[in-house]
């Protein structure tokens, strides 16, 4: 399926897989090269964007099983004081906000960006999809039960992907009753999900294509590789892009990851593969 996302009245094409660089600002998140200070946030995009990312996702809220929680203000005023910088330097670049929280995302889009990542589909703050659909922007809704302190309570399913294609097709029918026009899909791996469940999810990607919406992957270095490896999150990349391919082959529109240049090389390789089974 070729997809298109409205980006500041322009449409940036799918047919190609893209590549979501993660930004993360917070000292909290479970991979440490992924942690930057505000001084070092425009080294890392310029890092990011010569790697060939298509789009940055910055969050200062860690999503991560059990993390602590924060304040509303001070995750938006990280936000926004990211948003701003980077627009300031690359007007052209492609921003996406991580957050679930409306009045977070509010203040990102009033300063330049571009996309709302909503890790609970609008569950967590019944505002949201009043707020997307205000103001017509790409919204990427994954899949979550709880929140990321009770997630891993909640792994339980009757069948874990028809499950999981029911709840995210009731999330996605509300959001176009609000009139809300791009929505891109996340099955949330590492979310109200245990490690086989996570490759089983995988491994059936493509039933979510049912749902006619472009679906973004982000497994980049999580427990499901470094823990099925018997290893650290530092040492994951080999099998991080191991499973983008897997990811790729089944449908993957959107790779949400922490190394942008070994993403876009397993996209390359991937295509010129399938060049010949055509």
């Amino acid at each position: 399926m070729s997809y298109h996302l409205n980006i500041r009245g322009s449409l940036l094409s799918l047919e190609q897989p893209k590549v979501m660089g993660i930004i993360n600002l917070t000292d909290d998140s479970f991979y440490s090269g992924s942690r930057i200070s505000s001084d070092q946030l425009l080294d890392k995009v310029k890092a990011m964007l010569n790697d060939g990312a298509d789009m940055l996702d910055l969050g200062a809220y860690s999503s991560r099983p059990g993390a602590k929680d924060i304040p509303i203000n001070l995750e938006a005023e990280k936000i926004e004081m990211a948003v701003k910088a980077i627009r300031s330097e690359y007007p052209d670049s492609i921003l996406s906000i991580d957050t679930f929280r409306s009045q977070v995302a509010e203040r990102g889009l009033d300063a330049g960006a571009d996309i709302v990542n909503d890790i609970s589909a609008g569950l967590l703050d019944k505002q949201m999809l009043d707020l997307i659909a205000e103001r017509q922007v790409p919204y990427i809704a994954m899949h979550m039960r709880g929140t990321p302190q009770t997630m891993q309570t909640k792994t339980t399913y009757a069948s874990l992907i028809l499950d999981v294609v029911r709840e995210i097709s009731g999330r996605t029918l509300e959001m176009r009753t609000k009139g809300i026009n791009d929505i891109i899909i996340d099955p949330g791996f590492g979310f109200s999900k245990t490690i086989d469940q996570n490759y089983e999810l995988l491994m059936k990607l493509d039933a979510f294509k049912a749902l006619d919406l472009p679906i973004l992957v982000g497994i980049s270095r999580k427990s499901m590789i470094y823990k099925t490896l018997e290893t650290t999150p530092e040492s994951t990349l080999n099998g991080t892009s191991f499973l983008h391919n897997t990811a790729l082959e089944k449908g993957a529109n959107i790779l949400r990851v922490h190394d942008v240049k070994e993403a876009k090389e397993c996209i390359s390789l991937w295509s010129k593969l399938k060049e010949f089974s055509e």
